[in-house]
């Protein structure tokens, strides 16, 4: 499988090769301070004197949590273009094992990103180390499924899938800097911090699981900027509620700036999750058609 590279240019023709290859295939540091910001009563919020610990345990907080639901978005723009690819799933922290359903967005013509009339929903099974996909098109049978090595992915699956899998963006936040409290606020009835920053890419691969240290250190060495923006929010038990991520590819002198902003909704904790990963002869090995 062919995974496209982060420098593109034309603009649309960058971001529908970004969404056509396989949904989107393409130094410690000191913390900024923490705003000064008080809850209601007037008083500095532990919320606000700790937020870097905070966010470094997010992921582990989640892996203490079980299993979860989840939805996402990834919103990909060039040269004045939009694409949104929206998943709904479930995913397991412990095992760091998930499955979502990855929606491709239509262009006025009424075809996908990938170029086809009504395709189906993509499915997608998250694992450490590997991203399988059923219903991929682009000539794999409808039985089968594909398998990619994410620590083989220059973007070590932040982007690739469509969705960024929910482990590594909690652990994405280990590399965590330069962070504010924003303050308290309210996300679907639930009462949430907020934290702005940015996170260093090889920081946070080095201080990962050693599940997701893989995939985020070919993501370190794969991104042209190791900055990436985010905001977070964390609810009262510290548990991470949503989470907005900013990639950002560097073009060359034929086309635009490519920037992906990604985000993460979690809820319903504690849900039980079942993720069966295919047999070897339902992984398809032949020649996947490049749009």
């Amino acid at each position: 499988m062919v995974v496209q590279q982060y420098r593109d240019g034309g603009g649309a023709r960058a971001v529908r090769a970004l969404a056509a290859a396989g949904v989107i295939a393409v130094t410690a540091g000191c913390i900024g301070g923490g705003g000064g910001a008080a809850d209601g009563s007037g008083q500095r919020s532990v919320a606000a004197d700790r937020p870097l610990d905070l966010l470094g345990q997010a992921a582990d907080v989640l892996v203490e949590a079980g299993g979860a639901e989840t939805r996402t978005s990834m919103e990909t723009a060039a040269g004045g273009t939009r694409v949104t690819i929206r998943g709904q799933g479930a995913y397991d922290f412990r095992r760091q094992m998930g499955r979502l359903r990855v929606v491709l967005p239509k262009d006025p013509a009424g075809k996908d990103a990938a170029g086809a009339d009504g395709h189906r929903p993509i499915t997608e099974l998250l694992a450490p180390g590997a991203l399988y996909m059923k219903n991929r098109g682009a000539g794999v049978p409808d039985d089968k499924w594909v398998r990619i090595d994410t620590t083989g992915l220059k973007d070590g699956n932040l982007v690739t899938g469509g969705v960024t899998d929910p482990m590594a963006a909690a652990e994405l936040l280990r590399g965590a800097a330069d962070v504010t409290y924003a303050g308290k606020t309210e996300l679907a009835g639930v009462t949430v911090h907020h934290y702005r920053g940015v996170a260093d890419l090889g920081r946070a691969a080095r201080a990962a699981s050693p599940q997701s240290r893989g995939a985020l250190s070919a993501a370190a060495k794969g991104f042209s900027k190791d900055a990436v923006p985010f905001d977070a929010y964390l609810d009262e038990d510290g548990r991470l509620r949503k989470v907005r991520h900013r990639f950002t590819f560097s073009s060359d002198a034929r086309g635009p700036e490519v920037s992906v902003v990604s985000t993460l909704l979690l809820y319903g904790f504690g849900l039980p999750v079942t993720v069966t990963l295919p047999d070897e002869d339902a992984i398809y090995t032949g020649e996947i058609q490049q749009g």
